[in-house]
């Protein structure tokens, strides 16, 4: 499993074993555009999901006349908001933690407060998993008593 954390202009990526590797993103140097149908297709999204992201705070693109152009930044930002969105994080979870990196140059506030954000999921998935194994058990034994029974009682004949 990986976690991405953007500075700057590149993407750090840490790995569980606390291995970390940085690099630049490989659309090209840092001072790339994109054109909103150019992110995307880049990241598997529609043009009005980057709009909607836009219009919630997430994301701030520059204008080129009344054309809106993405930067690299941008793109890093939307791809840890998707990634955001598949670990189960609401907007403002993920609008809070990329707000922290225009607060903090250092990143240490931004990792402590994903540290408690990933710390508190993990905790409401494990209380989700808990209560699905109990709905799982419970169904488990309805369909038992259910087969039982069939197997016990004759099929029900028509009246005449």
């Amino acid at each position: 499993m990986t976690a991405s954390v953007l500075h700057a202009e590149s993407v750090t990526s840490f790995d569980l074993d606390g291995t970390s590797d940085t690099h630049q993103s490989n659309e090209g140097s840092a001072g790339r555009l994109f054109s909103v149908s150019q992110l995307a297709n880049q990241l598997g999204i529609t043009a009005r999901a980057i709009r909607f992201y836009e219009d919630k705070g997430l994301i701030a693109p520059c204008r080129a006349g009344t054309t809106r152009v993405y930067t690299v930044r941008d793109r890093a930002r939307l791809m840890l908001i998707l990634r955001g969105k598949r670990l189960g994080f609401s907007l403002r979870e993920i609008k809070e933690y990329l707000d922290l990196y225009d607060i903090d140059l250092h990143d240490v506030v931004q990792v402590r407060k994903t540290l408690a954000a990933v710390r508190k999921r993990i905790v409401k998935l494990q209380e989700q998993q808990a209560a699905l194994e109990r709905s799982l058990e419970e169904l488990v034994k309805i369909e038992h008593q259910a087969e039982k029974r069939l197997m016990q009682e004759p099929p029900n004949q028509p009246e005449a």
